[in-house]
């Protein structure tokens, strides 16, 4: 929290004092904590599991702070969501809400820069998972991370890299902040202002789409601009296994990787199709169709929910490709929300071997994807997710038609918060 207090005295800008209150209230709670917990124990699942959910909670009350004691957000409720959509990753935002917050009267440009920072702060230290950056710092606590590694790095097929884990998430973080910071020069070098450059650079490794301007990326004429972040988007939804292994000399990994090119094919189908519908509707063959097709797929699809335009002045044919999309969310193991494809392609080829079992009573039909043969327990594991993820979904969508929601915006508002997205449809769409 110190570092927006940074930005915000080299702008002069009068937050300083609530980073300062924020940071003192973090080091006054934190280190009893530590001192307390500092002796080495071992966890087991539940633990790990236990220690996920209360990292969440309780670093979104912690980030919440500076957007309360700033005054940004003069309700606390409102302070939290705002820093639990950013930690989770989520982007739903509820600056911009002249009504929620009539002192930021031209959104989320009127917020000071500390303040800007630190909204695109929390989105990286969320990025990857909180808890893979608590994996390298809980051995200072003396605490183990094996379970929650395996808690946090989800995908029926992701690699394990348990075995050294300390190391690996040490390096996935060195990866992680590598890919900040090239996008973060290149977007400068592009002409994007360096500060919006550091910002959207935390907010697209981390698939979190919060942005700086009120138009998000549409703000940026330049196209250069645009398909760098489009890239980033892409690097993003990637299993950051693969990158490690890509790393540590195994240059060919993804493409060998079956899910990669399940993910890579899911792209290319999602723009063509959109491009080819958006295109005809408007008789626009343009270059600029085929970029809005192309990054608004890529931002759904991973989550990053960034807009370049406004998609709801679609065809239905391309806003429901969009909905069905911001289900699957990019490869397990990205920083991506959603169902994962792993999960999705483990779903379609456990009701293929299901009907090719009823057609063939005695045969014994394994599950396979790509070279490797999928266990039971991880298609139980596998079914028992995707039955509590699509049970959320439809009990949040019925209870928000309870507000007087109209079914679209109620079902876009549960798909796209469930998945971690952002921007939906109807009254919670990208404008």
């Amino acid at each position: 929290m110190l570092l927006p207090a940074l930005i915000a005295w080299g702008y002069s800008e009068p937050d300083l004092a609530g980073h300062l209150k924020s940071s003192a209230i973090c080091v006054l709670i934190g280190l009893p904590v530590w001192f307390f917990t500092r002796k080495s124990r071992s966890l087991n699942s539940k633990d790990g599991f236990a220690i996920v959910t209360l990292a969440w909670i309780l670093v979104a009350l912690a980030g919440a702070q500076p957007f309360y004691l700033t005054g940004t957000i003069p309700n606390f409720t409102d302070a939290w969501f705002e820093s639990m959509s950013g930690v989770t990753t989520t982007g739903a935002s509820i600056i911009g809400n002249i009504e929620t917050l009539p002192n930021l009267v031209n959104g989320i440009e009127s917020l000071p820069h500390g303040v800007l920072f630190w909204r695109s702060f929390i989105q990286w230290i969320g990025g990857m998972g909180i808890i893979v950056f608590t994996i390298a710092i809980l051995p200072l606590l003396g605490v183990g991370g094996v379970q929650l590694f395996k808690a946090e790095v989800p995908g029926p097929v992701a690699d394990k890299i348990r075995p050294r884990v300390r190391e690996a998430a040490k390096i996935l973080w060195m990866v992680y902040v590598g890919f900040t910071f090239v996008q973060v020069l290149l977007l400068g070098l592009a002409g994007m202002p360096w500060f919006d450059s550091v910002c959207h650079a935390f907010t697209t490794i981390s698939t979190g789409g919060f942005s700086t301007q009120n138009a998000s990326i549409a703000a940026f004429s330049n196209p250069l601009i645009h398909y760098i972040i489009i890239f980033f988007m892409f690097v993003a939804g990637v299993n950051f296994t693969l990158h490690f292994r890509a790393i540590t000399g195994n240059y060919k990994v993804h493409l060998k990787d079956y899910e990669f090119r399940v993910y890579l094919s899911i792209i290319c189908i999602a723009t063509l199709l959109i491009f080819i519908n958006i295109s005809s509707a408007n008789s626009d063959w343009s270059h600029n169709s085929f970029l809005i097709s192309l990054f608004q797929s890529l931002a759904i699809l991973t989550g990053t929910g960034y807009a370049n335009a406004d998609y709801e002045l679609w065809p239905f044919f391309s806003q429901h490709l969009l909905l069905i999309i911001m289900f699957f969310g990019a490869m397990g193991g990205s920083t991506s929300g959603g169902m994962k494809i792993a999960r999705i392609i483990l779903l379609i080829k456990y009701a293929a071997t299901e009907t090719r079992r009823m057609l063939h009573a005695r045969a014994i039909i394994p599950i396979r994807i790509g070279d490797r043969f999928i266990s039971d327990e991880v298609v139980r594991n596998t079914l028992g997710f995707s039955l509590i993820y699509l049970s959320i979904f439809v009990l949040t969508a019925f209870v928000l038609t309870a507000f007087n929601l109209d079914l679209l915006s109620a079902i876009g508002a549960s798909a796209s918060a469930i998945g971690n997205v952002g921007p939906a449809f109807g009254a919670f769409g990208p404008t």
